[in-house]
């Protein structure tokens, strides 16, 4: 089962992107804070958006996925994350994303996470981003991750319902 796309693969197949963040802000029990890297979010999002892809933000609660501080600070600003800075109609976007809850998926052409620590302490064990994740998948449609986005496949399965990844490496 070879899941891998081109970009121009994927330019025609995905016209609706669910984009599923992190609603975490904390390292665990710590006081560390945490969230979304901005960059890992930013460049995906705007080259799906410049591509003409509709990407809707979701996240578990619902509301404002929290940004981690260290990806706002150099070495990591970027064109995407300046691009962001000046873009008010995509921080509303991030300050009021969609619960998963209220998500229709079967209307979703593909789905991404971005990364970030987040990811490691809420969409790990999130049942509906679970749920979402191994229907997108199972449907043959695009699941994409960045960076510490992957961590979000450990509890899916593939349809048979082994580990979602078995055998794609």
């Amino acid at each position: 089962d070879n899941r891998a796309c081109t970009s121009k693969q994927i330019a025609t197949m995905a016209a609706k992107v669910l984009i599923v963040l992190t609603s975490n802000d904390a390292m665990g029990s710590t006081d560390k804070k945490t969230g979304l890297w901005l960059d890992e979010f930013a460049a995906p999002f705007y080259r799906m958006k410049d591509a003409g892809f509709e990407c809707v933000l979701a996240n578990p609660k619902g509301g404002a996925t929290p940004i981690d501080a260290s990806s706002l600070a150099e070495p990591f600003v970027t064109e995407e994350t300046k691009r962001y800075d000046a873009d008010e109609e995509t921080k509303k976007a991030l300050a009021n994303c969609v619960p998963l809850s209220k998500v229709d998926i079967s209307t979703f052409d593909a789905l991404f996470i971005p990364g970030g620590h987040g990811p490691y302490w809420d969409l790990v064990e999130d049942k509906t981003s679970i749920e979402f994740i191994e229907k997108v998948f199972a449907a043959g449609k695009p699941v994409g991750a960045v960076c510490h986005g992957p961590t979000a496949f450990k509890n899916c399965k593939n349809p048979a319902g082994e580990p979602m990844l078995k055998g794609l490496a």
